[in-house]
């Protein structure tokens, strides 16, 4: 492997490893804030952790601001507002009370991804990628659904649209990063950060305003607990855009994958909660999925 192909792969684990610790403490925020409230927590108290990155990117590597072209802000636009959208659709699933089936089908993002790369970029996607890609999938949805769990089309549309917009976000991310031309990548990767943050922050910042200026309220007195998690969300999101911009964004969200054996490790080994037969081959399947991929990179 090259530099770029182990390099890309330790960026997303450690993003994967930074955002289940985020999620964490987004779910303890939602009984405060509201599942709202607690998603723009992520956006709005994660930009100034960003901008510090941004600096500190600047003074250690005594690089400048690379120019911006008009070609990055359509790519940073789609890769921005996707993300919003997505997690949208995921509050409805959760609000039909099927959030559980349509994870399954929220994690098909990686072939959705592929397709995208591959039409809006010309990311290239070998053999060897594509069955990487499938296996691990297969195992994110065996260890998901279950027999006898409520569904119906509602849920798997929800869940397949919001695989989608993720897919339709990382490309985008990864348009505008690409789009900057920058020979040095942690730049390029930091500044497109930086400038999606503003977009998502001020939108919905916007949409709080006007629809509900208590949840704006409810978020600055529960500034303490949400600074950290801004700060593990910007640090997620710091090592999946530095990903992007040296692997296409499937393999990147194909690996990212990893976050669902993240969540059941803490299941089994903290909560001490069995692993169960179809839980353990689902878990082969991503294992195999990911090496697969790794190795074909």
């Amino acid at each position: 492997m090259t530099d770029s192909s182990w390099l890309w792969a330790l960026f997303t684990i450690i993003a994967a490893a930074a955002q289940t610790a985020r999620n964490a403490m987004q779910r303890e925020l939602t009984g405060t804030l509201g599942t709202v409230g607690a998603t723009h927590v992520r956006f709005l108290f994660g930009f100034p952790f960003a901008l510090l990155f941004l600096v500190v990117t600047t003074m250690i590597r005594g690089a400048t601001l690379p120019p911006i072209g008009l070609v990055f802000w359509p790519w940073v636009l789609v890769g921005a507002l996707a993300q919003i959208a997505a997690t949208a659709l995921m509050l409805a699933a959760m609000n039909d009370r099927s959030f559980v089936v349509t994870i399954a089908y929220i994690k098909t993002e990686p072939v959705q991804v592929a397709l995208f790369g591959f039409v809006l970029l010309g990311d290239k996607v070998t053999l060897p990628m594509a069955v990487a890609i499938l296996i691990a999938t297969a195992g994110v949805i065996v260890m998901s659904l279950r027999p006898g769990m409520p569904g119906g089309l509602r849920p798997t549309a929800l869940g397949l649209a919001a695989g989608a917009m993720f897919g339709l976000s990382a490309t985008g991310y990864r348009g505008a990063i690409l789009s900057l031309d920058d020979p040095d990548y942690v730049m390029a990767a930091t500044l497109t950060l930086v400038i999606g943050l503003i977009i998502q922050s001020g939108t919905l910042s916007l949409y709080l305003v006007l629809r509900d200026r208590s949840v704006l309220v409810a978020i600055a007195r529960a500034w303490r607990p949400s600074l950290l998690a801004g700060f593990m969300g910007a640090l997620a999101s710091q090592f999946w855009f530095l990903a992007f911009a040296l692997a296409t964004a499937a393999s990147v969200r194909t690996l990212a994958l990893v976050e669902v054996l993240f969540a059941q490790a803490i299941s089994r080994f903290f909560l001490h909660q069995p692993t169960t037969p179809r839980e353990a081959a689902g878990i082969a399947l991503i294992v195999v999925g990911v090496v697969l991929l790794i190795w074909s990179y």
